[in-house]
């Protein structure tokens, strides 16, 4: 009896603390939860396509629900790792300080090292995973790099964030939060205090076999059908924490006050299937996983609506990248081992770091040999398929000066339009991790029946750090709770404002009543640059 009652107690004493966290943010605020939702790949042509050929879909509902901006660039380069951090910090790799998942810092020590030669490749993906007892992944931190300024210990990438996460701020503010990814290292999102996300899950997708959809492989990404049921995983812990659950089901919390997932369906279709034409018309592999992730967003606001928390929760769909190129006729693979012969060939020894997808990053041992290793790559330019190659002042004029920051490149190699510096045998249609339209062209819509501007599709530019502060404001915390916010000055999105009247989707009134934007109505168009109370922008929250 007494072993029942103690059962008992700690029940509701973790009841209290996690609904007595959720209860101390803004009552106030817009809305009391944000749902993001990264579909990686999903371009802002794609969503357009879809919708005009799906008009009853839940992608089409959710633009007459909210406001569509269709002009939105992610950061360069337009990796998963800055792509998902400007979505969650509000910065850009200058202030992050993280390039790619795989990149290089010239202040700390290889792994496994005792920390007497600096200098190291950073290398954050699944090569680091290591089989845990209860059968999930961990890191293994024998294969970390390590920092000389902290004794030498292993840097795992919450560490090597330098700034902080809307997942820290709201947790902070006393929110409750949760986050689902692909990879272990994705506890990045933890922020620097390793603390950021109560509840974090995140399932290795596993190894990369993209292009050989033919090939007889377990591998997730080698097929479209696997990759649809590895999203599948991944929304049933958001409709658990839906539910206020956590996110295997097992135990009760709160419905979380910030909380999502990256869906990778669309990014394989993309690479499997391509598109039809330089229009972006979509094939049907890559208009099937749309179409998926269209029923996954299905089951979320079915689940929302159920729960009556459709009108107190803002969702948004987006992308940490687009994949390029789109233009089918533009595909040229060339070797990244061409790219480094002609460096080594220039300065014997330099080449410290070569990163190459969709372009090139590179990092030098010695930064006195990058005017000799720049001049090269431009000699070679026409059959290295380089568009140009930036370094020195004019790098500096885009990032940190790599004399300056122990992590800036000294080289960007920008590729020809549909260059991918890969084994020309690899069978993938595109990729991402450039600079090019294609890769940094992404969608970006926000959902809820309250919002002022319902149905307005905005035409001007806005960056996907923006999305960060719009979550902090609308839940009701200032924005410069970011620490890149602050430092950038990153702006909430324009056009967002609130109607005051809250409306639950079971109460007569629904939201296809409310006014002045009701769904199904046409959608309008603003395409600026017009004065911030024209756009209808402020800084929520505060």
């Amino acid at each position: 009896m007494k072993q029942i009652l103690r059962i008992a107690t700690a029940a509701l004493i973790f009841s209290n603390v996690s609904f007595g966290l959720a209860a101390t943010l803004p009552q106030d605020a817009p809305v009391h939860h944000v749902l993001l939702i990264s579909v990686d790949g999903l371009h802002s042509d794609d969503l357009a396509h879809f919708i005009a050929a799906h008009p009853g879909s839940t992608l089409a509902r959710l633009a007459n629900d909210g406001i569509e901006y269709g002009n939105t660039r992610t950061v360069e380069p337009a990796d998963s790792f800055p792509g998902l951090l400007a979505l969650v910090t509000g910065g850009t790799p200058a202030v992050t300080g993280v390039y790619y998942d795989d990149s290089y810092d010239r202040r700390l020590a290889a792994p496994g090292s005792d920390c007497s030669r600096l200098g190291t490749r950073v290398l954050y993906d699944e090569s680091l995973d290591l089989p845990a007892a209860d059968g999930h992944d961990t890191i293994d931190p024998a294969k970390l790099p390590r920092d000389p300024q902290r004794g030498c210990t292993p840097v795992y990438p919450h560490t090597f964030l330098r700034v902080n996460t809307i997942f820290e701020a709201i947790r902070a503010a006393g929110g409750y939060t949760a986050w689902t990814d692909k990879h272990p290292t994705y506890e990045l999102v933890e922020g620097p205090s390793g603390h950021g996300v109560d509840d974090l899950f995140l399932p290795e997708i596993g190894a990369n076999h993209e292009g050989q959809h033919e090939a007889k492989t377990p591998g997730i990404t080698g097929s479209l059908a696997r990759t649809e049921n590895y999203d599948d995983l991944k929304a049933d812990a958001i409709v658990n924490e839906i539910d206020g659950m956590a996110h295997d089901g097992h135990r009760r919390t709160t419905v979380p006050s910030v909380f999502g997932l990256n869906m990778q369906a669309v990014n394989v279709a993309q690479k499997l299937y391509g598109y039809r034409d330089a229009d972006g018309d979509l094939t049907p592999g890559v208009d099937q996983a749309i179409t998926y992730v269209d029923t996954l967003l299905a089951r979320f606001m079915v689940e929302l609506d159920r729960k009556r928390l459709r009108d107190d929760t803002l969702v948004i769909v987006t992308a940490k990248h687009g994949n390029g190129p789109i233009d089918p006729a533009l595909l040229d693979k060339i070797d990244e081992h061409r790219v480094s012969a002609v460096i080594d060939a220039a300065a014997p020894g330099a080449l410290a770091q070569l990163t190459t997808d969709h372009g090139a990053l590179v990092w030098l041992h010695d930064a006195s040999t990058t005017a000799a290793v720049t001049a090269a790559l431009r000699e070679h330019a026409g059959e290295l398929g380089i568009a140009d190659v930036i370094s020195g002042e004019r790098l500096a004029q885009r990032f940190p000066s790599p004399a300056q920051d122990s992590r800036t490149p000294d080289i960007v190699i920008v590729s020809r339009d549909g260059v991918i510096f890969t084994s020309p045998s690899d069978g993938k249609l595109a990729e991402h991790g450039g600079f090019h339209e294609d890769d940094v062209r992404v969608a970006l819509l926000l959902s809820n029946p309250r919002l002022v501007n319902r149905g307005l599709r905005v035409s001007y530019p806005v960056s996907t750090t923006q999305v960060a502060p719009t979550i902090l404001a609308a839940l009701g915390v200032p924005p410069e709770a970011l620490e890149a916010v602050a430092q950038e000055g990153t702006p909430v999105l324009p056009a967002m404002r609130w109607m005051s009247v809250r409306v639950s989707a079971s109460s007569p009134a629904s939201a296809s009543s409310l006014t002045p934007a009701a769904a199904g109505t046409p959608t309008r168009n603003l395409s600026g640059p017009l004065a911030l109370d024209q756009l209808g922008m402020h800084p929520l929250g505060k």
